[in-house]
């Protein structure tokens, strides 16, 4: 009798372990989830903004996205950066009498044509040329553009857009989705977009779903999680960009 006793008090120490054991797991468990989530995200926000830059430039070269990944990492490594290199202004005398920033770079243009034109002339630089146009050209003098330059500059891309960050061989890690064991961002496009008023906007949307990036933690907890954002009709993960409407490319995390 008194062993069955025991036998009994032994099970329910046992019983209210467990117990106590899943009430503190039922508590931790959805903390360390969201922790982890949380650390996780801002690496693949990283790769987000950095890919939306990407997008963006080829965008602006090319008239349009692209949902290739490897024409947009060959892009970066190989597509110039063009640049406007600005020197002066124009002041409101001149653009009250008509002359716009279109007209004065026409003026400069035939100005430095005719100078590189003229075989008794040579230049070591631009610097030499504009200097000598300013002096020299007579429209350029008469409408006042001395001092006035506009040139088209190429850089680097990767230097240019990402200060150093990266280089030939470690761009391809942003079209790679975090904690993902090497899962590439889902990308799309909508180049033929317009709206209501039948003005083009070509559109692009890059997005990591929670599985990709939270595939190896808590199975319930990344089904809690998807369905939560799924009932309030929000993408179930991290995106830039949306293809059926314009949002200025931005995050929904933003």
């Amino acid at each position: 009798m008194k062993t069955t006793r025991t036998l009994v008090i032994c099970l329910l120490a046992v019983a209210a372990c467990v117990m106590a054991y899943f009430c503190v797991m039922s508590v931790v468990t959805p903390i360390q989830f969201e922790d982890t989530r949380a650390q996780r995200e801002v690496s693949v926000i990283k790769n987000l903004v950095d890919l939306r830059t990407a997008e963006v430039e080829f965008h602006h070269q090319n008239g349009r996205f692209t949902a290739n990944h490897d024409s947009l990492l060959l892009f970066l490594k190989t597509a110039p950066k063009k640049e406007l290199l600005k020197e002066g202004s124009l002041t409101d005398k001149q653009l009250e009498a008509g002359l716009t920033e279109t007209k004065a770079v026409k003026i400069l243009d035939n100005a430095k044509k005719k100078a590189l034109k003229n075989k008794k002339l040579s230049f070591a630089n631009t610097d030499e040329l504009y200097a000598y146009i300013w002096a020299n050209d007579a429209d350029v003098k008469k409408n006042g553009l001395q001092g006035f330059r506009r040139d088209t500059i190429e850089l680097n891309m990767l230097q240019t857009l990402y200060k150093g960050e990266y280089d030939e061989q470690t761009i391809d890690g942003i079209v790679v989705i975090p904690f993902s064991e090497g899962k590439r961002f889902e990308i799309e496009v909508n180049n033929d977009y317009k709206t209501s008023q039948g003005i083009r906007v070509p559109l692009f949307e890059a997005r990591a779903p929670f599985e990709s990036y939270l595939g190896d933690l808590n199975k319930q907890e990344l089904v809690n999680v998807v369905d939560r954002e799924q009932k309030l009709d929000h993408y179930p993960g991290l995106k830039v960009g949306d293809i059926y409407a314009p949002n200025n490319n931005a995050g929904n995390w933003e």
